[in-house]
């Protein structure tokens, strides 16, 4: 995992996720072992035919990934934690209508994308308060400068909560998930072009509101 997405979980514990949807089938008795080492597609097959325990795999297998997204856009962990179960329980709902065109991971994303969009725009704060205690290591022979890189990142996550939701979705998909203009294309429609731009224009944005008194 990159460094450029470290802080998540930090002196945390991480959020352990049961999505429980009314009218899901029993719990099969028999573990899904033999879908480990299967893809995406057909874990989903699986869940479309009843199995409660194919999602579960989902979610262990999509979890982090989902839980960083959440976490780029609001700035705390227990929104995150919370927009992370909306993303999957969203997602369980529309699995029949997941047909393969692009990958599980990138309609996964699409649906993350605009669930914390409509969390942010609903919501008039989009970073968490910063409690120094909770950041400084013990251990670390200068604990102020964890305090510095931490006000850094509150400031950043501030800064990129000002951009215009097509850029900022852009640039966290690209900067944090580091995934391909292409993907983000996909997973955002709209052309590959258009993403580059996005990305060029986050980017001279975010320097202006970081430069800014």
């Amino acid at each position: 995992m990159s460094n450029r997405v470290t802080g998540v979980w930090t002196g945390a514990v991480r959020p352990q996720w049961k999505v429980t949807v009314a009218g899901l089938p029993a719990r099969d008795q028999s573990p899904h072992a033999d879908l480990r080492n299967a893809d995406d597609a057909t874990v989903v097959r699986a869940v479309v035919g009843g199995s409660r325990d194919a999602f579960d795999l989902i979610v262990e297998r999509h979890r982090r990934s989902v839980y960083q997204l959440c976490y780029r856009y609001v700035g705390n962990h227990e929104d995150a934690s919370d927009l992370a179960q909306d993303v999957f329980l969203r997602a369980f709902r529309g699995l029949a209508r997941f047909k393969g065109q692009a990958s599980f991971k990138t309609w996964l994303y699409r649906i993350g994308v605009n669930v914390c969009l409509n969390r942010v725009a609903a919501r008039s704060h989009a970073t968490e308060p910063v409690e120094e205690s909770r950041h400084i290591d013990p251990r670390a022979p200068d604990p102020s400068a964890e305090v510095v890189r931490e006000e850094t990142r509150r400031r950043v996550r501030a800064a990129i909560a000002r951009l215009p939701k097509r850029q900022r979705a852009v640039l966290l998909l690209r900067v944090y998930q580091e995934l391909p203009h292409q993907e983000i294309a996909r997973i955002l429609g709209g052309s590959t072009g258009a993403v580059k731009a996005n990305f060029f224009h986050a980017l001279g944005n975010l320097k202006k509101l970081l430069q800014a008194p």
